[in-house]
């Protein structure tokens, strides 16, 4: 299946500079220049320790950097408020709350919480919110079910739903298949291609190179904590940038059908 993909002139909606992150034992990250356009689909990639979930918790504001300067609208993150950034930014983590006094329908309507302030009540557009990311993920029959009798794509699921109900310009994906299956995984990719078709700016961490280069319009690949490449996923996915950034041979292409596939070498 060939994916559309758009071409972007708006201005960047995410850009940072010089970003880098210290700790006790040397830089997670260092140099890190690049921007993301309005409207696209972003996915960061890159092997284990690469800091590509460092990266998306500075662009969230998360952590702070050491170094550098993220910028949304051209606005630095660093000057804006906790409840201007919940406003701004949609932020799913790797792994959803293990156990929560709530129903599945509660959780969700967590994610109007910044839209309410710290006193609004929620009214009948907040329901309605909440009822539509439900059905989108398909957990309108579990709305009632307590949030202990989910199993962990369930949970997943319910995590993505309330951020769609936050309604947030910009959502931050820690890898957001992990423990959905295949259907679930294809689904929530379709739904963010359609996210960025309707304007809103989406960045994810994947793990899955393939599904990368099929459903996003850019990549960030990093390696050993540096942005070692950026741009179109042919581009950014060659063969030399794969090799340097997993120290390993690694050849991702395009079937004639359009399919994406990796090959993986035996390193000899």
């Amino acid at each position: 299946m060939n994916i559309a993909l758009k071409i972007h002139t708006s201005p960047p909606a995410i850009q940072f500079r010089s970003l880098g992150l210290d700790v006790r034992d040397g830089s997670l990250l260092d140099s890190l220049e690049g921007s993301i356009a309005s409207g696209s689909v972003t996915a960061v990639v890159g092997p284990n320790g690469a800091g590509k979930s460092t990266l998306l918790r500075l662009l969230g504001g998360l952590l702070r950097p050491s170094r550098g300067e993220v910028w949304l609208d051209a606005m630095p993150l660093r000057a804006m408020t906790t409840a201007e950034r919940a406003r701004r930014i949609g932020w799913l983590g790797q792994f959803p709350p293990q156990d929560l006094p709530l129903t599945v329908a509660e959780y969700v309507l967590l994610g109007r919480r910044p839209q309410l302030g710290s006193f609004g009540r929620p009214g009948s557009d907040d329901a309605a919110r909440v009822e539509h990311a439900l059905a989108v993920f398909e957990l309108g029959a579990l709305a009632g079910r307590r949030w202990h009798t989910l199993s962990g794509g369930e949970r997943q699921r319910a995590s993505l739903a309330r951020l769609l109900a936050q309604d947030a310009p910009i959502w931050l994906l820690d890898e957001p298949t992990n423990h959905l299956d295949l259907k679930h995984q294809l689904l929530l990719l379709r739904r963010l291609r359609q996210e960025a078709a309707e304007g809103r700016t989406i960045v994810t961490v994947l793990h899955d190179l393939p599904l990368a280069a099929r459903w996003a319009d850019q990549v960030l690949l990093l390696g050993n904590g540096r942005l070692l490449a950026q741009g179109k996923p042919a581009q950014a996915l060659r063969t030399d940038h794969l090799s340097q950034a997993y120290d390993w041979p690694l050849t991702l292409w395009q079937s004639q059908e359009g399919h994406w596939q990796l090959a993986v070498g035996d390193g000899g």
